[in-house]
């Protein structure tokens, strides 16, 4: 007897040789959506202290590096109290370093979901990016009290500050993709980057400014692409130094090979991501 042939639709990730397929994230724009504000929304359940936290964590650490870096150390800060001067580099650090973070761990924290129905993958470590914008946000508006207080006046520079944050931000997300798919395989990159982290973060310029590097080593210094960025948000928050656009525009140009390589590298292990993770 013959059996009718029923209608099927074959699911799954596009063409290996595909990137990128804007179509299929917009399809799923809703499951996008609903990641980030679990995100958001299950941060600092069961804490007792919440939201404070934002605050709490960039606030001790650069009250530390202002001690050791300003007080001791005794390194300018470009006639910036010490604490508001690494408060401000604080928060382009942890923007980078939150998403950078988030984004790699994401296929490993959801690695049920994975395994259970099929999705863009992407939406999983995009959909950290939202829980560092508001983090952002709320640290910041502390920035506006120690402005007062220190008599700081910022200038038209400030209307630079979101290029700034997004380049930190689309730079983090671009290796976080690369970290992401390579943890999901080898668990050694979750310890490995804590590491990592910390080296680059004392090899950028948050307690201290680029120019407090000898002249001799500041070629090597700027290579980090992290360091004009954050010299640039310092600079758009306080009205003071120079501009490094020759090695903004490196580091833009870094940030673009970053996410182009990571989207690429994502897209061709995104296949074996259920199976292996």
């Amino acid at each position: 007897m013959r059996q009718a042939t029923r209608p099927y639709q074959d699911i799954g990730p596009g063409a290996s040789w595909q990137i990128l397929d804007p179509r299929e994230l917009w399809h799923f724009r809703d499951l996008l959506a609903t990641l980030a504000g679990r995100d958001v929304k299950l941060r600092y359940r069961q804490t007792a202290l919440g939201v404070i936290w934002d605050f709490i964590q960039p606030v001790v650490p650069s009250f530390i590096l202002a001690i050791v870096f300003g007080q001791i150390a005794k390194v300018p800060s470009g006639g910036v109290p010490a604490f508001v001067f690494v408060y401000a580099g604080m928060l382009g650090w942890n923007a980078f370093n939150n998403t950078l973070m988030k984004a790699s761990s994401s296929l490993v924290v959801d690695a049920g979901l994975l395994s259970k129905v099929y999705f863009p993958r992407l939406v999983l470590p995009l959909s950290t990016i939202l829980s560092t914008f508001v983090d952002f946000a709320i640290t910041a508006l502390l920035l506006p009290v120690l402005f007062a207080v220190n008599g700081i006046h910022p200038g038209l520079g400030l209307l630079l500050l979101p290029v700034w944050l997004l380049m930190l931000i689309g730079l983090a997300f671009g290796l976080g993709l690369w970290m992401s798919a390579w943890m999901v395989t080898y668990r050694d990159v979750k310890y490995a980057l804590p590491v990592l982290l910390t080296f680059l973060m004392y090899a950028s310029p948050i307690a201290y400014p680029a120019s407090a590097i000898p002249p001799t080593l500041r070629t090597y210094f700027l290579i980090n692409p992290l360091a004009p960025l954050i010299e640039g948000m310092r600079w758009s928050l306080f009205d003071r130094g120079t501009l490094l656009w020759g090695n903004i525009a490196y580091a833009g140009v870094f940030m673009v090979v970053a996410l182009v390589l990571g989207a690429f590298i994502f897209s061709k292990l995104e296949r074996r991501f259920a199976d292996v993770v």
